[in-house]
């Protein structure tokens, strides 16, 4: 074993490893419970790991996305959703919310983001994209830290 070999956290404590998919399903049903659609979920899941630059969850919750109906064009203008008007209300609102929860900003910034989604989202909606957003974040660290490969599929 070298020092640069990666240490699959997933791999070298498995009850934790279920322990965070049994907390990320009964997120995924707290979305559904609240109407979110699973397209919209997927693609919360890819922002977050953009931002988090999370090679190996951005690689794997694109191919959901597309595979949930959602289009190229969408994830190709994801990163910069702003500055488009392919986004509907919910979904803008869904995405600044996950943004906050993944970056921090200051607090100001942060109130102002998230008391401008509540105006959109119903209050089970917002609870549900927080914690959806919470446990990619805690994936994307996973798989960060474990130096999880991306392999190249088959076209």
């Amino acid at each position: 074993m070298s020092l640069s070999d990666p240490f699959f956290l997933d791999k070298s404590d498995a009850d934790s490893w279920k322990s965070l998919n049994a907390f990320s399903l009964k997120v995924k049903a707290a979305g559904e419970a609240a109407g979110l659609e699973y397209r919209l979920i997927e693609l919360l899941n890819v922002r977050i790991s953009q931002i988090n630059g999370c090679a190996f969850c951005l690689d794997m919750h694109t191919r959901q996305a597309m595979e949930a109906g959602e289009n190229t064009q969408r994830l190709a203008v994801l990163s910069v959703w702003r500055e488009t008007a392919l986004f509907n209300d919910i979904e803008s609102a869904a995405l600044a919310v996950a943004e906050a929860a993944t970056t921090l900003p200051d607090s100001e910034t942060r109130i102002a983001e998230l008391a401008a989604a509540r105006l959109v989202l119903t209050d089970a909606q917002f609870s549900a994209v927080q914690w959806a957003a919470i446990a990619m974040n805690a994936f994307n660290r996973v798989s960060i830290l474990s130096q999880h490969p991306v392999r190249a599929r088959k076209a």
